[in-house]
């Protein structure tokens, strides 16, 4: 469902999603489409690679409705130019209604390029009467 979302096929050619209990790591080949004038990656590509990552982070134990972003913290601290990019989200806290989650981004020598904190709440959408959703335990 996420590989196959607008979002995704409009911008992304081959990102890679792997999802855990309470941790997400989304990966993506650097092309030169996601440069801005000084030939580096934009921060919006930054910003939806640590999103994805924490939100997924979020959804992995949250099972029968979407979660929201309600707000998200983006810091970047090194360009990204070229070769493979991982970002890694984690669960920090949970409570009823608010999750938060902080994903790291790094490069592919290993390096941190950016990290964040993203908050996000319930929403009210049924996993289940999305089209394409897949339980990972079914």
């Amino acid at each position: 469902m996420y590989l196959k979302a607008n979002i995704q096929t409009m911008l992304f050619d081959t990102p890679s999603i792997k999802i855990e209990e309470g941790r997400a790591e989304v990966g993506l080949e650097i092309d030169k489409k996601y440069f801005h004038a000084l030939n580096a990656i934009h921060g919006a590509v930054y910003f939806k690679l640590l999103d994805d990552a924490t939100f997924f982070a979020v959804n992995s134990i949250v099972e029968e409705v979407f979660v929201l972003t309600t707000s998200f913290n983006l810091n970047i601290i090194r360009p990204a130019t070229e070769g493979k990019l991982k970002s890694i989200g984690e669960l920090k806290f949970k409570s009823k209604n608010l999750f938060v989650a902080e994903a790291t981004l790094y490069n592919e020598a290993g390096k941190p390029i950016a990290f964040g904190t993203g908050n996000f709440a319930r929403s009210k959408v049924l996993l289940s009467d999305v089209e394409g959703y897949k339980n990972r335990k079914q």
